[in-house]
């Protein structure tokens, strides 16, 4: 059996720790949805793309052989 008081001291810390809790995560949450505004800015929407649609590529990057003479 527990004597009321006894852990008084205790119980204080553990509602000060949920409390501290609740503002973290409180803090976390808007700090990622405002990080996910400015993110969001950059993305542009996806282009779809269908069989048959023509599109011009470049070949900058592409690595191919002549044949030499």
């Amino acid at each position: 059996m527990r004597k009321k008081g006894k852990f008084k001291k205790t119980e204080e810390f553990v509602m000060r720790m949920k409390e501290v809790h609740e503002e973290v995560e409180a803090a976390l949450k808007k700090s990622h949805e405002k990080m996910k505004k400015y993110a969001d800015r950059k993305r542009n929407e996806i282009e779809e793309y269908r069989v048959g649609d023509w599109m011009l590529l470049s070949t900058k990057d592409l690595k191919y052989q002549m044949k030499g003479r």
